[in-house]
């Protein structure tokens, strides 16, 4: 059986989980997903790794692919109580009370065999739990996703199939101990085990008592009669180790797909968690609009998800229309809420193409083969390289692993140097990245490199607001870059006294 939860005809791979770092997540820093991360996960490490997994492989997702996790996650947000019941059913197998250790390696047949029945006796009963569960709720879903999940486990798991399977588990339990046939060989040696299902007249003693057999005899060891004991022992191993195989494979299939649905569902409980948090603090969220077409990027009222959790209030928001303009620079005022911008850009695409909903009134875009990020770092207190060498050093790693289709953020990048030649390095990195079909949001002070792209059609212009002496408003309009610095507002705030009350 298959889950299909994830991928509409494939596994959800989460072989990144426990790695999902800088290396799988080089862009995290940058836009701050440890918040939204943390606000999934609701201190559930599993959560935290399986969604952090799912943003490691979210630029792999095609279209068809985001839209049905949509459709699935809408189901999950019109049925949480549900959701949560399935996933505690999933989880259960692996809980406390369950924890012994299934494995079949460097074991004696009798254990292996035990602990394989043991599993399999537990996971069925869990199985028909959750097929009731799905069975009783299946008119509340409609999503596709779901919809082929509760069919699978209606096809293989009716109710004639599991009086079937318990009453097999329960004659390899061997209550009234082993049948085994074989011949004599050579040496009046055993040979040709083969290992028997029990007789009736076996089961229970009426049947013993009523039902004639063939002659038989009794052999009755003596308590210290260790080496009888060993031999009976290696009999009773030379007939289990002809289902051991058959027994593991069968429990690890059934661990194999609880464990699939465990990690699959708990992505949508990360999504569930995460729209509780933004509930709480009256954020809203839509569904985006994921688009093959390049060049495509619309919003409406997109805010930075990562700042409301951390603020634990709304934002504010930005309307942005740059289809057909890969690039975007933003120039503006000191905490005008340009890198806030910034970071709702980055997260807002990651979260679409995971399948998630966005904090907008309403998202459009292409999608992308992958985020990078560029932003300014603190001095390098080891003193091994200065901060403009150090911007170079990223830079290069991020053009080592770019490809055509990603979306790159810089936020006030090479101006570590000064301004002339800052503003060149940028301008030709900028224009060999738009060669290569790459969207490229820029939030620079640099009025010589802003200026060098004002007669580009490709490229949209924002400039954070100003309001009178200087009030930030923290939204970006759409106006060409301004020659000047606002020094005069960094003057008024450190160095003029507030008016008496």
């Amino acid at each position: 059986m298959k889950t299909f939860l994830m991928h509409p005809g494939r596994d959800f791979e989460t072989e990144p989980a426990s790695t999902a770092s800088k290396e799988s997540l080089p862009f995290a820093q940058d836009i701050e997903l440890d918040v939204l991360l943390d606000a999934a996960a609701s201190g559930d490490r599993f959560l935290r790794e399986i969604m952090s997994a799912a943003c490691a492989r979210a630029w792999t997702n095609d279209i068809a692919t985001i839209r049905y996790r949509q459709e699935i996650l809408k189901d999950c947000l019109a049925n949480p109580g549900v959701v949560r019941g399935l996933y505690a059913l999933a989880l259960e197998p692996f809980s406390r009370e369950h924890s012994w250790n299934f494995s079949l390696y460097g074991r004696d047949a009798a254990v292996m065999v035990s602990s394989g029945v043991r599993t399999l006796q537990v996971s069925l009963d869990v199985l028909e739990r959750l097929r009731n569960l799905c069975r009783d709720n299946a008119d509340r879903f409609a999503s596709p996703g779901f919809r082929q999940f509760f069919a699978t486990l209606e096809r293989n798991l009716d109710d004639a199939y599991l009086a079937a399977a318990r009453t097999d588990l329960d004659t390899l339990t061997f209550r009234h101990g082993l049948l085994l046939s074989a011949r004599l060989g050579e040496g009046g040696k055993g040979v040709g085990t083969m290992l028997r299902k029990p007789q009736k007249r076996d089961l229970n003693w009426i049947d013993r008592l009523l039902t004639p057999g063939a002659r038989s005899f009794t052999l009755q060891l003596h308590p210290r009669d260790e080496a009888g004991a060993q031999a009976f022992a290696e009999l009773e191993g030379r007939g289990l180790v002809l289902i051991c195989d058959a027994v593991y494979e069968s429990a690890e299939h059934v661990l194999g797909f609880l464990k699939a649905l465990r990690a699959e569902l708990a992505f949508y409980l990360g999504g569930l968690n995460l729209k509780e948090s933004l509930d709480r603090i009256g954020e809203t969220v839509a569904f985006p609009d994921p688009q093959a077409e390049r060049g495509r990027f619309h919003c409406r009222n997109l805010r930075d998800a990562c700042l409301a959790l951390t603020m634990e209030k709304p934002v504010v928001g930005n309307d942005v229309a740059a289809d057909g303009r890969p690039l975007v620079i933003v120039t503006g005022a000191n905490r005008g809420g340009k890198s806030t911008f910034l970071r709702s850009v980055g997260l807002a695409h990651l979260m679409m193409q995971c399948g998630l909903f966005v904090t907008a009134e309403s998202f459009s875009a292409s999608l992308r083969s992958g985020l990078f990020t560029h932003c300014k770092r603190e001095e390098d207190r080891s003193m091994r390289s200065g901060k403009f060498d150090e911007e170079l050093v990223r830079m290069s790693a991020i053009a080592d692993e770019i490809r055509e289709g990603a979306l790159v953020l810089f936020n006030e990048s090479f101006a570590a140097t000064h301004e002339r030649e800052g503003s060149e390095i940028a301008r030709q990195i900028v224009s060999a990245l738009l060669e290569r079909n790459v969207t490229v949001f820029f939030v620079s002070h640099m009025h010589a490199f802003a200026r060098s792209f004002l007669e580009d059609g490709r490229t949209l212009f924002l400039r954070a607001e100003r309001g009178e002496e200087g009030r930030r408003t923290f939204r970006l309009r759409e106006g060409a870059p301004e020659a000047k610095s606002f020094g005069a507002d960094l003057y008024r705030r450190i160095f003029e006294q507030p008016a008496a009350i």
